[in-house]
């Protein structure tokens, strides 16, 4: 029972409800792997251990006599400290926030809690899910970043503190920290989950993130979470598909578009040459790799997700930065102040440009089943200012494309090293099937050594 805390999502259900395991054995098993490393990792803002063991005996009565809520019954998942939940702090690691409680859980929380999740408690994230580092720490190398913004959730999964976390994403905030900690990173389809009751950086792009150590893990959560809300003007109305169906009718090898431009250009000779090796590994596994092309709107990709980011980051602000800017991270600060220069042309011109670009990738796309790319220019830097580079993610989520990161290795180093897979809108299904199916061929599921 010592090792519960290795069980991922499905796995750990499917125990408890046949009864092989409890709940309250999972989640004190969870809670000792806190207890023990957080103090080295500092992956968690907020834990209550009583409140988490009190559900937990509340879902194990529920087991007992046959009230099974959801396919997350009895799992204890963590939440990136910007998701509101009831009568639990919500800080956003800011001290605007500090003492924030709120009255509500987020929708996608709530939806989580009606699939019979427990909520662990509230990880890390860096200053308003902005550019700050956190205090968070790798544990594949504590004087490397964790990247962010969403730190604590992917340093939490990655040393089996629990087997699933929410995470955002805004440019490159849930794929980056999943490639420089090992595991899985989702970003669905932009307004596939509910994104009410999260503390917004840039409302026309934050997406709820999914930070898990498998693919069917991460489809496990997002078809708990999937669905239209009217208090989110970004959710999109249309009935939420079989995730889990549709990824595993990819029973075939898939055609993958490779994309080696701008994207190869960017990257260490060491992250080039181990993508080339994952991309020969599928193809002789049966998958169909061709190299695909980027169109000319692409280039104006990154500076579009900056100017949208920033004036929007802008307009949530104002009033607190008005009135505390002092409270305010350096580079949350920047981006806050650029976000005020910024006039109202320049913003309309960006969303121009962006409507464009979302065109202009969506059939470049046509054809292949998923694009392939490297996660991250290189492992996660031996710096500890920075939460490194998010140029690989802010194109898929400026276009609201699902993208997904999967570990694929490891560097001469010692880091981990991951491949990203970006598919069409409202495609997620077929997205994690492909997925999937790379992820059986890679056979790189990774564990840090120094958390056994």
């Amino acid at each position: 029972m010592s090792r519960l805390y290795k069980l991922g999502v499905a796995e750990a259900a499917r125990q408890i409800r046949e009864g092989r395991i409890t709940s309250v054995e999972l989640a004190e098993s969870l809670l000792e792997r806190i207890e023990t490393y957080d103090s080295e990792l500092q992956a968690w803002v907020t834990v209550d251990r009583e409140e988490v063991l009190s559900e937990a005996r509340r879902r194990d009565e529920e087991r007992d006599v046959g009230d099974i809520q959801g396919p997350l019954h009895g799992v204890p998942v963590g939440l990136k400290d910007i998701f509101y939940s009831e009568g639990m702090k919500t800080t956003a690691c800011s001290p605007i926030y500090e003492d924030f409680v709120p009255g509500y859980d987020a929708i996608c929380v709530a939806m989580l809690k009606e699939a019979g999740a427990i909520v662990l408690g509230k990880a890390v994230t860096t200053e308003f899910a902005s550019g700050d580092p956190s205090r968070t720490r790798n544990p594949w190398n504590p004087a490397h970043t964790p990247g962010g913004s969403s730190s604590g959730s992917a340093a939490a999964v990655s040393a089996g503190m629990c087997s699933a976390a929410l995470g955002s994403q805004t440019g490159g905030s849930t794929g980056r920290p999943a490639a420089y900690n090992g595991i899985v990173g989702l970003k669905p389809t932009y307004g596939r989950i509910s994104c009410y009751g999260v503390v917004p950086l840039s409302w026309s792009l934050d997406t709820v993130g999914i930070l898990t150590r498998s693919v069917e893990d991460a489809a496990i959560m997002l078809q708990a979470m999937a669905g239209y809300d009217r208090n989110d003007p970004g959710s999109h109305d249309a009935p939420v598909p079989d995730y889990l169906a549709e990824m595993r009718s990819v029973d075939r090898p898939p055609r993958i578009g490779l994309i080696r431009e701008f994207f190869y250009d960017q990257s260490s000779p060491e992250v080039r040459e181990h993508t080339d090796a994952v991309a020969r590994r599928l193809a002789e596994a049966g998958a169909e790799v061709i190299e695909t092309g980027l169109p000319d709107s692409f280039g104006q990709a990154h500076e579009c997700q900056r100017v949208t980011s920033s004036v929007e980051a802008a307009a949530f602000h104002e009033e607190n930065f008005m009135a505390r800017p002092d409270d305010y991270g350096p580079r949350i600060r920047a981006s806050i102040e650029a976000g005020m220069e910024t006039s109202a042309v320049r913003y309309a011109q960006a969303q121009r440009m962006r409507d464009g670009f979302r065109t202009d990738i969506v059939d470049a796309l046509r054809g292949v089943d998923a694009a392939l790319m490297p996660a991250t220019p290189e492992p996660a830097p031996r710096d500890l200012s920075t939460t490194g580079d998010p140029a690989f993610q802010s194109p898929w989520t400026l276009a609201g494309l699902p993208a997904i990161v999967i570990p694929s290795g490891m560097s001469e180093s010692g880091l981990p090293i991951a491949a990203q897979l970006a598919g069409a809108p409202w495609q997620d299904g077929k997205l994690l099937g492909v997925a999937r199916w790379c992820e059986d061929v890679l056979e790189s599921g990774l564990w840090p050594p120094a958390y056994p």
